[in-house]
């Protein structure tokens, strides 16, 4: 029997069920916060792929209150769900980047709404000092925190392509510090970066899976009007994954992910008015329809996902 219900993998919505008990959507909001990849700290450019508004084109106006986002972003989703709880998602630019006492205020004030049951933080692993870390593991006491953790690659010639700005080095030290503090790691990894191959792809995830993180996200290299990716998409004839290659990487990944690490994401979504490639993207439902039927096609996952 497939104890993931509908799903052949450990995916957020059933872990959110038993952890919670109920229907439990993350709330995506922006803090008004920075990054060093942006303020001169690193570079003024942002990471190769990154958008204009932080890998948060979908996070509520960063001049409104953290309170009110959440009240939008609400309104939002139960116009779909009824009765619903929720994640505060703090999710555009680096989240743990910006000045200790307003990144405190942030976190309580999204912890202390009565429907938020926790927060995730998207973060870099170069912006978790130990001041930083003990806020967490305070907040963290209060109620649950992820970080999020934006690697995309574990490999160094990857990571200077896409500007990452930090070496896997120090992605190692905010695993192994997270962890003594108890907090609950997501790691987020790009699928298609280019001069990938299919072996540098699931080293990494070989990698990642055997760090003692929580969860795993999967999301597709969007290409993004903007972005000095589109530069490089034009400059350099690059390829973009088609939908059946993307299916077969998703199902070849999730096979070698361990049961017990959730899988956040499978695929992700790029706004429609700036994604310039893969167009086939846009259309989420086709997505995670071909991904489920590669599951069922393979006959590698037959009895290990489904009856």
């Amino acid at each position: 029997m497939n104890i993931w219900n509908d799903k052949p993998y450990y995916a957020l919505g059933y872990y959110y069920k038993e952890l919670y008990g109920q229907k439990v959507y993350k709330i995506a909001l922006n803090a008004n916060l920075s990054c060093p990849n942006r303020d001169g700290k690193l570079d003024t450019r942002g990471c190769l792929f990154c958008s204009e508004g932080g890998s948060g084109d979908f996070a509520s106006d960063k001049n409104l209150s953290i309170t009110h986002q959440i009240e939008q972003g609400k309104e939002l989703i139960r116009k779909k769900s009824k009765g619903a709880k929720f994640i505060a998602y703090f999710q555009a630019f680096t989240n743990t980047y910006g000045d200790l006492d307003y990144l405190r205020e942030i976190y309580e004030e999204a912890i202390l709404h009565p429907d938020i049951v926790g927060i995730s933080i998207a973060t870099r692993p170069d912006c978790l000092d130990d001041d930083i870390l003990t806020l967490l593991h305070e907040v963290n006491k209060k109620k649950k925190v992820w970080i999020e953790l934006g690697l995309q690659s574990i490999h160094e010639n990857t990571a200077k392509l896409i500007r990452r700005g930090y070496s896997l080095d120090c992605f190692d030290l905010a695993v192994k510090n997270l962890s003594q503090y108890s907090i609950d790691i997501v790691v987020h990894l790009i699928i298609g970066l280019p001069g990938e191959t299919y072996e540098d792809l699931l080293n990494t995830i070989d990698y990642v899976v055997s760090k003692p993180i929580h969860g795993i996200k999967l999301q597709l290299l969007h290409i993004l009007k903007g972005t000095d990716l589109a530069n490089y998409y034009h400059d350099c004839s690059m390829t973009p994954l088609s939908l059946q290659a993307y299916a077969d990487l998703i199902v070849d990944c999730i096979e070698r992910i361990p049961q017990n690490i959730v899988i956040h994401r499978i695929t992700g979504d790029g706004p429609k008015d700036l994604l310039l490639a893969p167009l086939w993207s846009a259309n989420k439902k086709l997505v995670l329809n071909t991904i489920m039927k590669r599951f069922k096609d393979r006959s590698s996952y037959q009895g290990k996902y489904f009856d």
